[in-house]
């Protein structure tokens, strides 16, 4: 559920290629030289969540990561390789699927954690990927924050209770979890010589887009373009040939009821690019 911002961030910065996904067949030979995608849509830094999701978990992507190493090594020699890790910018997007498909509709879950330990936890996980990723050889993270989740389509449906706008208490959740993320940042840099992580902010760029969609060109801002525009997420659900999908899509702010546009996310990409400029100088 996470923001598929990679395709846009890659084309503002001037790349006419994207790194393959890790288990396609593209994923080989000198392809590994540009990078590899590691990313599982609904994974998060849950792992119970992933499995809910369907999704690979993250500690099994960084288990592909090793494999992938292994492999580089194999076709541009221990050096070079060692040289293309510390100079690539890992891309880390997670956070909203552990909150929106786990958290808020297991109350098993409400009775372990209040959402401020919940969000705790996460980045107890998140500090634990950026220890083994370093111990790897990666010197460059670029991690998102958690989007205004209360501002998504399907959480408007699912816990708005009619109330008009946002879902605050959603959105003071991600502001909590922000802030938390923001502070470990900080301290892992500290920690580790050499590592550069960069937390880009997506909750205030796109919650100015749903509260002033037409300052941005668009025109629907409550509602995803996909069905009802309420509930439908993933593929099977939200494709160009789904009933009911609007012709108009680059107008909407959300695609389907989590995710934001292409030409949303473009305008996310080309806020946060210069928020990133640490990572590439």
């Amino acid at each position: 559920m996470d923001l598929p911002l990679q395709p846009n961030l890659s084309e503002t910065l001037g790349f006419t290629t994207y790194p393959p996904a890790y288990l396609s067949s593209k994923a080989s030979g000198s392809n590994l030289l540009i990078g590899s995608n590691f990313a599982s849509a609904g994974s998060g830094y849950d792992p119970k969540a992933a499995v809910i999701n369907h999704a690979i978990p993250l500690y099994q992507q960084i288990e592909y990561f090793k494999e992938y190493k292994i492999k580089l090594t194999k076709i541009a020699g221990k050096n070079k390789s060692e040289s293309v890790i510390q100079g690539a910018i890992c891309l880390l997007s997670a956070g909203s699927s552990d909150f929106l498909q786990n958290y808020y509709v297991n109350p098993l879950l409400h009775k372990v954690y209040t959402p401020d330990q919940y969000g705790s936890y996460l980045i107890e996980n998140f500090s634990s990927f950026v220890k083994e990723v370093y111990g790897l050889g990666v010197r460059k993270i670029g991690v998102t924050s958690l989007a205004p989740l209360g501002c998504l389509p399907l959480a408007r449906t699912l816990f708005g209770f009619h109330e008009k706008g946002c879902v605050e208490r959603l959105n003071s959740d991600a502001k909590q979890f922000n802030e938390k993320l923001n502070s470990e940042a900080s301290k892992l840099k500290k920690r580790y010589s050499g590592l550069k992580i960069i937390v880009f902010d997506i909750l205030k760029p796109l919650y100015d887009l749903v509260q002033s969609p037409s300052k941005y060109g668009f025109i629907e801002a409550t509602k995803g373009c996909c069905g009802t525009g309420k509930v439908e997420t993933t593929s099977l659900l939200c494709n160009p040939k789904s009933f009911g999908a609007c012709s108009n899509a680059s107008e909407y702010v959300f695609w389907d009821s989590a995710h934001p546009s292409q030409a949303a996310n473009q305008v996310l990409a080309d806020a946060l690019i210069t928020q990133g400029i640490g990572l590439i100088a």
